[in-house]
């Protein structure tokens, strides 16, 4: 198959299952991607560098996605269904899986976060704003940005702030 019809899709794996997921496709010489990071682990008498998921419960697989892939795919051991809209897979772009690629292995600290979309509501979770419930904001080429905003007073304030210290609240 030709490689302008083979596009990069999600495999939402069981809980813990990642590997043998990853494992498992690739004995069906299902092309797989399983990016990770290196953690350092407390053994009882030593520390130790390992690899573990970088976004854990997901798999990639590059197929064409035809009938006899996907049920390959589906019938793998630990595989709870391929990531997509009403039923319907949805491939990642090629952009997603490339930044992955280029994370992957890695040794710096990578924080899973939601995806933070201007205007979502979040909280800062470290610093010295900890606690602090505002609203996103970013600027091109600026940093992130929160907004509180005081109702009762007709106000708003913004602060600047780093990503890595922002969640998202529901």
């Amino acid at each position: 198959m030709t490689s302008d019809l083979l596009k990069w899709y999600a495999v939402h794996t069981r809980s813990h299952y990642e590997q043998k997921v990853y494992d498992g496709l690739c004995g069906k010489s299902v092309e797989s991607f399983l990016p990770r990071c290196q953690v350092m682990s407390r053994r009882k008498d030593r520390r130790k560098k390992i690899l573990i998921p970088m976004l854990p419960g997901y798999v990639f697989v590059h197929t064409g996605l035809n009938a006899l892939e996907y049920l390959d795919i589906l019938k793998t051991i630990g595989v709870v269904r391929l990531v997509g809209f009403e039923g319907k897979p949805i491939p990642a772009t090629d952009e997603e899986i490339s930044s992955l690629m280029i994370l992957d292995g890695t040794d710096r600290t990578v924080e899973n976060r939601s995806l933070m979309k201007r205007g979502d509501r979040i909280m800062i979770m470290d610093g010295p704003f900890k606690g602090l419930i505002g609203f996103y904001v970013r600027h091109k080429g600026k940093s992130d940005k929160v907004v509180v905003s005081i109702g009762l007073l007709n106000r708003s304030l913004a602060v600047e702030i780093e990503g890595w210290a922002l969640e998202k609240v529901s």
